[in-house]
C-alpha cells in the first residue's frame, strides 16, 4: 500500500446542448490533487486557486469524502487513517464545468493509488464508482476517459462509447462571475415536455454525435436544445444572452453543463468572426480535449 498519490483531472462539460445528462468533454484545464497518509487521525486540506477560500477544509471537502469512501470500497486496511490533502485548482466552482466530478474522481483514483498501488487504473470500476455517486455519467465519463464521451446508466453497469472529435473543432469557454448550483438547475426543469420539442431533442441529439465527428458542419443545429437550457433562461441571464448572441452569428454555443458558463464550438475560422462580441464579465479560455484523470 502507498502512503502518497497525486493526481491530475480535467474539466469537463456536459450535456453539449441536447446530449442531456449522457454526452460530455473534457478539457485541458486541470485541478492537480494530491494525498498523504498521517501517523495521526483527523484530516488536513491544503487549497491553492479556485475554491480556495470557499470550500470546506474538514471531513464533509467532496475530495475527502468520496476518498474514504472509495478507501472502504477498494479495500483500504486504514480507511480512517489521517489524511493531508493537498489541491491546487484551476477548474472553476459551481460553474458548470464538472467540478463537482472532478473531485469525486480525484477522490477515487487516489483512493485507488492508495489502496492498489501495484495495479493500474482500471477506467471501468472507476467510472462506475463515479455513477453511483453522481447519479448519472455525463461528466464523470470524460473525467475518467478523456475527450468526449457518450455515456449511460443500465442498471448498475456504466456504458459509454468514446468519439472522435472532428480536428478541425476547437473549443472556447466564457466563464462569469456568477454561480449556479446544480440542485437549482435542476429544480426548474418541468416533469414533462412538449411532444414536438421532444422530438426535436432527439432529431438534434442524433446530429450531435455526426456533427462532433464527421460534419462539424451542421454543430449549429445539432447543439439547439429544447429539453432544459430553456427553464433556466431566468437563472443566468447573461450567459444565455452571450449564448443567443453567438448563435446568432452562426457559431454553436450551448450552456455547459448546469451552467453559467457558456461553451462554444467550432472551427478557428468561425471563433475569430466573433472574437469582437462582448463578454464583459467573463473569463475567456481558448482549449482543447482533455485526457482523462491521472497519476502524477
Amino acid at each position: 500500500m502507498a502512503n502518497g498519490v497525486r493526481v491530475r483531472v480535467p474539466a469537463t462539460s456536459a450535456n453539449l446542448g441536447p446530449g442531456y445528462d449522457c454526452m460530455g468533454l473534457a478539457l485541458d484545464l486541470w485541478d492537480e490533487v494530491g494525498v498523504e497518509v498521517l501517523d495521526r487521525p483527523g484530516v488536513v486540506i491544503d487549497v491553492t486557486g479556485e475554491g480556495a477560500d470557499t470550500v470546506p477544509h474538514d471531513e464533509s471537502h467532496l475530495v475527502v469524502a468520496t476518498l474514504r469512501q472509495g478507501l472502504v470500497e477498494l479495500g483500504y486496511s486504514r480507511p480512517d487513517a489521517g489524511l493531508h490533502l493537498t489541491a491546487v485548482n484551476s477548474i472553476p466552482q459551481s460553474r458548470g464545468l464538472g467540478s463537482s466530478a472532478a473531485a469525486i474522481v480525484s477522490g477515487l483514483a487516489l483512493a485507488w493509488g492508495l489502496a492498489r498501488p501495484a495495479v493500474p487504473l482500471d477506467r471501468t470500476v472507476l467510472l462506475t464508482m463515479a455513477a453511483a455517486i453522481e447519479g448519472h455519467p455525463d461528466n464523470a465519463a470524460p473525467a475518467i476517459l478523456g475527450g468526449a464521451q457518450l455515456a449511460w446508466r443500465d442498471s448498475d453497469v456504466v456504458n459509454h462509447i468514446s468519439l472522435a472529435v472532428n480536428p478541425s473543432i476547437i473549443f472556447r469557454v466564457y466563464v462569469p462571475d456568477r454561480h449556479v448550483p446544480t440542485a437549482l438547475a435542476r429544480q426548474v426543469l418541468p416533469r414533462q415536455v412538449d411532444r414536438d420539442d421532444a422530438v426535436h431533442q432527439v432529431l438534434a441529439a442524433s446530429l450531435l454525435v455526426t456533427a462532433l465527428t464527421t460534419s462539424p458542419e451542421h454543430l449549429l443545429a445539432a447543439t439547439e436544445d429544447w429539453l432544459h437550457q430553456p427553464y433556466r433562461r431566468s437563472l443566468m441571464p447573461e450567459s444565455v444572452a452571450l449564448m443567443d448572441s453567438l448563435r446568432n452569428h452562426g457559431v454553436a454555443a450551448v450552456i455547459s453543463g448546469a451552467g453559467p458558463t457558456v461553451l462554444a464550438l467550432g472551427s478557428r475560422d468561425q471563433l475569430d468572426r466573433v472574437s469582437d462580441i462582448d463578454t464583459t464579465g467573463f473569463v475567456v479560455h481558448d482549449l482543447v480535449l482533455g485526457e482523462g484523470v491521472h497519476f502524477l
